[in-house]
């Protein structure tokens, strides 16, 4: 993506009203779109959408250009015409990108920008450069640097470096441009397999921390959903009502994909009962699939989790398309088979009153801390509606029924008596009847 242009500011004071005036130059963007005919894909929200992501990406999208066709032009996305009507907007307002709303083949984008003679890019280059930027720890900036790189490695043909490479100056130097192609691809390549297996060492320590969780024997709630749903305010809220430490807090922000990181919280309930939250990154409509195969350690922690909190924005009109898209990204990921919570987040912006839960789904502000407890109860409901809570004494002669209750159970309390350990724990129902013969009493 062409490099951000230098930050200008301008002051102007005015002693006598004592006026300043402060303006900051950004990339001027020009957002183009195809509208397939009886398509299914919301195309009017989807220009919208990729307005803002171009904003999120520090853009002034100053002019939009959309075209209704049976099918997208193969040698130059639009129509010749379009093109022509593009070049004089492009004209008129200074821009310096344009943005597509679909992926871009090589051929494509080195058709328009010969044509417009201004950078191109595409939908899902524009993302992988908002993942660039919000990318924070370490194996985000890998998981980003491999997906950026797989998407660059098709392209280089496109490149008009290599379509100046040889053949120019007779036989000596022909196919001097080949070879400059095949080095960069293999240098490339060389560079994924080595960001790929510095992701692998990541994701050992990664399924070390799932272990370690595993064998606590808390059950994991995960949150899913559309970026810009809510998710990270849902476990702030949480967090805050049950007595986490400040500081536990996850970012968060009316932005999309504000969170890139997965972030897992413990939350302690007030009848001793404890689960693990995760907070994951948001999906969007055609999230690029090497994005998806880069962060997949990263969604590892949705794939292991025991419920899922679907995050929807209820006050948002295009919010049953976001359900489907969520749900498909699930599927990829293959989530899809894990009990779900629908939580429809932002309530409050609409007419619906609440909190409202009807079967597996409730109604809620996160925001105005409205439905928490009700959301609660409901996953409380679910990840612990096979747990039992007991009392048991267990012979110092069978410390492997211990330790597998330490690794498998809750244990809330242990005392070391002359006859054995004498434990409070919650533990499935069935390994509370395959050890019943242990059992002082059954509290619930």
């Amino acid at each position: 993506m062409a490099a951000q242009a230098d930050t200008c500011v301008f002051l102007f004071t005015e002693k006598n009203n004592e006026r300043i005036l402060k303006m900051t130059e950004k990339i001027k963007a020009i957002a183009m779109g195809v509208n397939i005919k009886n398509s299914e894909d919301n195309f009017d929200y989807m220009m919208e959408e990729l307005k803002g992501l171009a904003i999120a990406c520090d853009m002034e999208v100053v002019g939009e250009l959309a075209q209704n066709l049976d099918h997208i032009n193969k040698a130059h996305y639009i129509g010749s015409g379009k093109i022509e009507e593009l070049k004089g907007l492009i004209e008129f307002t200074g821009a310096e990108v344009v943005i597509a709303n679909d992926e871009l083949s090589p051929s494509q984008i080195r058709v328009l920008e010969d044509e417009l003679n201004i950078r191109v890019i595409d939908r899902t280059m524009l993302i992988l450069d908002i993942f660039a930027q919000r990318a924070r720890t370490r194996e985000a900036k890998l998981q980003v640097d491999v997906a950026r790189l797989q998407y660059l490695l098709p392209r280089l043909i496109g490149q008009k470096d290599y379509d100046q490479q040889g053949g120019r100056e007779g036989l000596h130097n022909r196919g001097a441009g080949e070879t400059k192609l095949e080095l960069d691809r293999r240098r490339i390549e060389d560079k994924i397999a080595s960001l790929k297996k510095e992701l692998e060492n990541l994701g050992y320590q990664r399924e070390t921390q799932r272990s370690k969780r595993k064998k606590s024997g808390l059950p994991l709630v995960s949150l899913v959903g559309y970026t810009n749903a809510g998710k990270s305010s849902i476990m702030n809220a949480l967090v805050e009502m049950y007595g986490s430490a400040q500081d536990k807090k996850v970012f968060e922000k009316d932005m999309l994909f504000a969170t890139l990181e997965t972030s897992v919280r413990k939350i302690d309930l007030p009848d001793r009962e404890s689960f693990l939250l995760a907070d994951t990154v948001g999906f969007i409509y055609k999230l690029p699939h090497n994005l998806i195969k880069a962060f997949r350690s990263t969604l590892e922690e949705v794939v292991d989790s025991d419920l899922l909190l679907h995050v929807i924005d209820y006050s948002e009109a295009n919010h049953e398309k976001f359900i489907e898209v969520t749900e498909e990204t699930l599927r990829e990921i293959g989530a899809d088979g894990i009990p779900v919570i629908q939580v429809f987040n932002k309530t409050d912006l609409t007419d619906t009153e609440m909190p409202l839960v009807v079967n597996n789904r409730v109604y809620l502000s996160a925001k105005e801390r409205i439905g928490i407890k009700e959301l609660v109860q409901l996953i409380s409901d679910e990840i612990f509606k096979d747990f039992v809570e007991c009392e048991m004494l267990i012979p110092y002669d069978q410390g492997q029924i211990l330790s597998y209750f330490h690794e498998n159970a809750h244990v809330l309390k242990i005392e070391y008596e002359e006859e054995g350990a004498r434990i409070i724990l919650e533990c499935k129902e069935s390994d509370y009847e395959k050890y019943q013969d242990y059992s002082v009493s059954r509290i619930k």
